[in-house]
């Protein structure tokens, strides 16, 4: 550490317009003061941060922790959709179904990378999630119930999570931000497939239009609860918020994207044929936007501390297959040791 507050720095990468490094200026009377002078400057240039850049250890442990709930959100959502692999109605669905998952799996891995250039482990972040001193979110642990749930959490699911980390993709970190652009490109494609899974059950037979309207029903709100507690009320989040804009890591506050989320989705309802389970839903001319109704936050957070319909299912599953991993990591990390030890003679040489 430098300071008290500063995470240590290394030689930064060359930005074209970037302020100039402490580690280079001529003349640092304060060097904590020129560290802050440092990082201020990136952000008011809306410049990248880089791992081996000068950092508030608040904003590396806000990073961390971000990083750590977004990748832990990607492992656990895998297993809702995971249950119904074996049970799509074509082979064509079941081969689909499994890329995404294992999109996925791949979305988790680039964003425990991603943390790791923080100097944490991502052994240690699993830790944290299998006992639960981290979170996931929350709509992770609500079931699926019927093949219709599949094209829900795409279309509403996922569509959440695009207007979620689109702006992520000029988060100030720099890594994070890199990390994002192929997760969103993945994302858009999975909410086009779920919605295609509704718009064929909302043409199909009765049963079918039912199944695909009780889908909607089940998940519309959890969706709307995707994007955080409000901005402000009774139930606003805790200010993190506010910092992590000020920062540059978000760039929309929660009920904003909520209220695009909202806009987008509404009108493709209604090409689908789906009524959205809101009666207080209805366009506002003079603000431009839909209104929808109150949200159940106090479920948000029964769900979010554990009291869910699948919680304690999805973090036991979770830690069965990291037990049942554990030959291979221990594999990787014995071929990793035999190969640095042969390698070792010819450093010396």
């Amino acid at each position: 550490m430098y300071g008290n507050d500063f995470a240590q720095p290394g030689a930064a990468d060359s930005k074209a317009a970037a302020p100039p490094h402490p580690l280079n200026a001529a003349e640092t009377p304060d060097y904590t003061d020129a560290l802050a002078e440092y990082f201020d400057g990136l952000i008011e240039q809306d410049q990248r941060v880089e791992p081996r850049d000068a950092m508030p250890e608040a904003y590396r442990t806000t990073l961390v922790r971000q990083m750590a709930q977004h990748a832990h959100s990607e492992i656990i959502g895998m297993q809702p959709e995971a249950n119904w692999i074996t049970r799509a109605p074509s082979l064509r669905r079941k081969a689909i179904l499994m890329a995404k998952v294992q999109d996925e799996a791949g979305h988790g891995l680039y964003l425990y990378s991603a943390a790791e250039t923080l100097g944490v482990d991502r052994s240690e972040l699993l830790d944290k999630l299998h006992s639960g001193r981290q979170k996931y979110s929350s709509i992770f642990n609500y079931p699926t119930l019927t093949w219709a749930d599949a094209g829900a959490i795409g279309w509403l699911v996922d569509g959440a999570a695009i207007m979620n980390q689109v702006p992520l993709c000029r988060c100030s970190y720099g890594p994070y931000a890199r990390a994002m652009i192929r997760v969103c490109k993945e994302e858009s494609f999975h909410q086009r497939q779920g919605f295609e899974i509704l718009w064929v059950l909302a043409r199909g037979t009765e049963e079918q239009r039912a199944m695909a309207q009780d889908a909607a029903n089940r998940w519309w709100w959890p969706a709307l609860q995707m994007f955080g507690p409000p901005d402000t009320g009774e139930h606003a989040s805790s200010g993190h918020t506010a910092q992590s804009m000020a920062w540059g890591i978000k760039r929309f506050s929660n009920d904003d994207l909520r209220q695009k989320f909202v806009d987008m989705t509404v009108p493709q309802a209604q090409k689908l044929g789906i009524t959205l389970p809101d009666p207080d839903l209805a366009w506002n001319e003079e603000r431009g936007h839909w209104d929808f109704g109150a949200i159940d936050w106090d479920e948000f957070w029964r769900v979010l501390k554990g009291d869910g319909p699948c919680n304690e299912q999805r973090i036991r599953t979770r830690v069965e297959a990291h037990e049942e991993g554990a030959w291979v990591r221990e594999a990787a990390d014995a071929y990793a040791a035999k190969q640095a030890a042969r390698r070792q003679p010819e450093a010396v040489a």
